[in-house]
């Protein structure tokens, strides 16, 4: 009897629309009184500092700590965690970060500014962020590629300080996240977590300082504390269950499209893995080849939740038809695992990250590859872009006026301020005639 029964849908079918308007719909599913709790402790972080959050740290990560001092990870507890790692490891980080590095670097804005005839000068600085927060899951969701690719983009960015939170249950900590943190650079690393750790970055306390600006992933509480907190501080984004869809031509090995679907099914039950073609045999074989390889993963409840809740094999009438449904999905990461990805390229407006051609498995962009594993979710592609370098530099504009250039906008600015009956702004730019 088949384990995985992922949704099959026709795009030619007359109720297809709703079906997919259906598949995509999610909204997370808050326990009773999450927002509530998340309020009490925000508030409770915010009047008493330090105290209330060792508090909610001893209760909630099970750990008996007398001191706001024990939860600090020392820089050299952080390169003591590098020098032990395996030596694999610790080459496969630094492989990553030079990678992630070196597709930031590309992101880099600078200043610029132009003169006008009359003289005047207009133009833009460009500055970074002085201090920012990194969350890092730690327990059972504990990646030390989250560090990498929250903590790089800050450093290439010119950020001054990157304080990093990440919560240790039972006093466990993932030394492979702390080497991740001495490889990028982070300041300070604070074992705390949680909607607790949220409000201690976006309000500071005795011992944790207040950051511009909070990035980086976490639980219902955690995304929760997040929008409760924007506003005081800046967020990367609000994020929600991960995402694959995969174009494919039917010419790819079904086992590896299967295991690309695998690949972000294996995250957690409500992750949702789409699959179109036009080929509907291989989309059968592709169901057959999930069905044989699921009893080799580890996470494979985990899978089959996720593909028999959100999953769905998509039959279109051919490739341009699938780039409208894709682009009506707008997935975190698109697969196009077809002959020609460059031809359907200009086909794609919304996807996080877009992945090109058989030998590119989405696998690959979230460890080492180099562009950034943060990334849009929940059709929020339509408006969103990946986390990177100008997610923690600022714009601010340049205005000089000469003489000549006061007197000329002058003109103009007071007309337009008394058609908006704004007398001052008026006569401040008369002024200056």
């Amino acid at each position: 009897m088949s384990e995985l029964k992922p949704l099959r849908l026709d795009a030619g079918a007359a109720d297809f629309s709703a079906h997919l308007d259906q598949l995509l719909a999610w909204q997370p599913e808050f326990a009773d009184g999450v927002a509530a709790v998340v309020a009490d402790i925000i508030a409770a972080v915010r009047s008493e500092g330090d105290k209330a959050l060792l508090e909610y740290t001893c209760r909630f990560d099970r750990r008996e700590v007398g001191a706001i001092e024990q939860l600090e990870v020392g820089s050299a507890a952080l390169q003591q965690a590098l020098v032990e790692l395996p030596a694999e490891q610790r080459q496969a980080l630094e492989i990553a970060a030079e990678r992630i590095l070196r597709y930031h670097q590309h992101q880099r804005q600078e200043s610029w500014q132009y003169s006008e005839a009359d003289g005047t000068v207009l133009g833009q600085k460009i500055t970074p962020m002085q201090r920012v927060g990194i969350y890092v899951p730690g327990g059972k969701a504990s990646y030390p590629s989250s560090v990498l690719m929250n903590a790089l983009p800050a450093k290439v960015a010119g950020v001054d300080e990157i304080i990093m939170v990440v919560p240790a249950p039972d006093g466990e900590l993932n030394p492979a996240v702390l080497a991740a943190a001495a490889i990028a650079g982070v300041d300070r690393v604070f074992t705390v977590g949680g909607a607790q750790a949220v409000a201690a970055l976006a309000y500071g306390t005795q011992s944790i300082p207040k950051v511009d600006k909070v990035v980086g992933p976490g639980n219902i509480y955690v995304a929760t504390a997040k929008k409760a907190v924007f506003g005081e501080v800046g967020l990367d984004m609000v994020a929600g269950p991960s995402e694959i869809l995969v174009i494919c031509d039917g010419l790819t090995e079904p086992d590896w499209i299967a295991m690309d679907l695998f690949s972000q099914a294996e995250h957690d039950e409500q992750a949702q893995a789409i699959l179109i073609s036009p080929d509907a045999d291989f989309l059968q074989a592709v169901l057959a080849s999930m069905e044989k390889l699921l009893a080799e993963m580890p996470r494979r409840e985990i899978i089959k939740a996720s593909i028999n809740g959100r999953a769905a094999l998509i039959k279109v009438a051919d490739l341009d038809e699938a780039a409208r449904i894709a682009n009506r999905i707008a997935p975190e990461h698109l697969e196009l695992s077809v002959a020609d990805p460059e031809a359907m390229l200009a086909d794609i407006r919304h996807a996080g990250a877009i992945f090109m051609g058989r030998h590119t498995p989405e696998a690959l962009g979230d460890y080492c590859a180099g562009p950034n594993h943060v990334l849009p979710t929940s059709t929020t592609a339509r408006f969103s872009s990946p986390l990177g370098v100008y997610d923690f530099q600022k714009r601010t504009s340049l205005i000089a006026c000469s003489a000549e250039g006061a007197a000329k906008l002058a003109d103009t600015a007071a007309v337009l301020a008394r058609c908006e009956s704004l007398e001052a702004h008026a006569r401040s730019a008369d002024y200056r005639r």
